[in-house]
């Protein structure tokens, strides 16, 4: 009786649908404001995806969570669809036509092979002696013949291989000219072509969205903005007022994709430009990228910051204890501990780090990652052996996201030794903070707003970035007095605006300000 009197509390408050592009788990973000929202009274219904598999759902606190199976057929370019007569006139079209040829190929050389045999060894059982005759005359031009024919396709497969590459790369003078002419021709409307593939987003999330009948879509992101955008048309010509939330994580223009093509950063901007004026309101998480959010989408009002903050450390009793890092790590409390937690990636500077190890005697390196055993993550534990210094790198999986700071301050120092990327240079990132509460002493790289606030606080020093030498000398400056930048988090209020609560109290606010007939409506209740 409690719980269905809570859950239609929360109705009155409103129905939120938040989306994600992603499965949820491991982004700390996503996973905040979700629990924080059902705690503050909205009912929340989170819907993320999975890209393999069937969908699941648990619960987040008070709120729902739903992983939808995502179906990627628009995905596929169009060399995996279709044979490019300009690319590689000589490749076969897509499909199982090569290995076929090439397999045929091999079994008619075969064949070639085993009939001259059976003319040497077994001629009786070939035939009669006309037959042998024609048969040799037959052989003397089936070999080379077949043999040319092989050739033929296996140089024929190769410009299959080629083409499917260059297609799937995107970055040749002819893709760059199919991404120019769209764009000519449609503007903002381009995407349709160069990134079909988000209609598969739209596909996967817009009839789970209808049914919810929300009162305000949160779109997480550049992709799930269209998805949302569409939703809250649909429900307002349906006749309901909806309102649309869009969460900018990242400046789009600024990102280099992992896929760097000619069409993913024009089309997904492209995306985003067509369905930006539907915000009823942007967020962001920062007043950086708020600012190079309004002048590129000209908003008329300036988007609302919220923080990439951890939660206060709390106990929490059903989650069970907090992993030990060092345990993990396999070493004890004397030993001097620099963690990276986060993402991984070249453009994250974790290379750095690894090449660091050789001038850093005795220190040991831990990276906390989603997967430890991915391809890139072993690249790095290899190279460390490379350089003598397997030992002293360790790589060690998340925890949940109320764990991290705990987790984190059995470090002796956090690391942040990022590259010069637009979107590195103007937000402090969900790492700055979680080493913050767990009052470790930090080392970042010269990325503008995170170096000019730890030079402000002192709490921990600046390196250049991509300078192994130099980040080195401040791990072992702060190493050498760790106590000094730890002052730092004394100062008061400093640790409590980057909390959490803090920035879910304003995100709360402005569902509030979005939705005042229905606070009016509780609030009489």
């Amino acid at each position: 009786m409690e719980t269905q009197e809570a859950g239609i509390e929360r109705s009155r408050r409103g129905r939120v649908v938040m989306l994600v592009d992603n499965k949820v788990e491991g982004d700390s973000r996503v996973q905040k404001a979700a629990e924080s929202m059902a705690a503050a009274g909205w009912d929340v219904t989170l819907l993320g995806l999975v890209r393999s598999g069937s969908g699941r759902s648990w619960k987040l606190g008070e709120a729902d969570v739903r992983l939808l199976p995502l179906k990627t057929p628009l995905a596929k370019r169009h060399a995996e669809r279709h044979r490019s007569l300009l690319r590689r006139p000589l490749a076969y079209p897509p499909g199982p036509l090569a290995a076929y040829r090439r397999q045929w190929a091999k079994a008619w050389r075969a064949d070639v092979a085993a009939r001259r045999a059976a003319l040497k060894v077994v001629p009786q059982a070939v035939g009669s002696p006309a037959f042998r005759k024609a048969e040799r005359a037959r052989l003397a031009v089936a070999g080379p013949v077949s043999k040319v024919m092989q050739r033929w396709i296996a140089l024929r497969s190769r410009h299959s291989t080629e083409a499917q590459k260059a297609g799937r790369r995107l970055q040749g003078p002819l893709d760059r000219t199919f991404t120019a002419a769209w764009k000519a021709a449609k503007g903002r409307r381009a995407w349709r072509r160069l990134e079909p593939a988000l209609w598969d987003y739209e596909l996967t999330y817009g009839k789970e969205i209808d049914a919810l009948k929300p009162d305000l879509i949160h779109a997480n992101d550049f992709r799930m903005l269209g998805v949302g955008a569409r939703a809250a048309v649909r429900a307002r010509a349906a006749g309901r007022q909806v309102k649309l939330v869009w969460d900018a994580h990242e400046f789009l223009p600024g990102v280099r994709p992992w896929e760097d093509n000619a069409h993913w950063i024009p089309g997904n901007t492209a995306h985003e430009s067509e369905y930006a004026p539907y915000a009823d309101a942007v967020v962001t998480v920062s007043e950086g990228l708020g600012d190079l959010l309004r002048e590129r989408h000209s908003l008329t009002e300036r988007p609302t910051v919220v923080l990439n903050a951890p939660d206060r450390p709390v106990e929490r009793p059903d989650a069970g204890p907090v992993p030990d890092l060092r345990e993990l790590c396999g070493i004890g409390l004397d030993v001097p501990l620099v963690v990276y937690s986060g993402s991984p990636g070249p453009q994250r500077g974790l290379g750095d780090m690894v090449e660091a190890l050789p001038q850093l005697d005795g220190v040991h390196m831990a990276f906390v990652v989603p997967n430890p055993a991915a391809a890139y993550i072993k690249g790095l534990l290899a190279r460390a052996e490379e350089l003598g210094a397997g030992d002293r790198l360790h790589a060690v999986p998340y925890v949940p996201h109320w764990q991290v700071v705990r987790f984190l301050s059995a470090a002796n120092a956090g690391c942040i030794p990022i590259h010069h990327w637009p979107n590195h240079e103007i937000a402090l990132i969900t790492k700055f903070f979680e080493y913050s509460h767990a009052r470790l002493p930090l080392v970042v790289s010269d990325v503008k707003t995170m170096s000019e606030v730890t030079r402000s606080t002192g709490q921990g020093e600046v390196c250049k970035a991509q300078d192994v030498s130099d980040l080195a000398r401040a791990i072992k400056q702060v190493l050498a007095d760790p106590e000094r930048y730890r002052a730092a988090y004394d100062k008061p209020g400093l640790l409590d605006t980057w909390t959490w609560e803090a920035q879910a109290e304003v995100l709360d606010g402005l569902y509030s300000h979005l939705l005042p007939d229905r606070e009016k409506a509780e609030n009489r209740r």
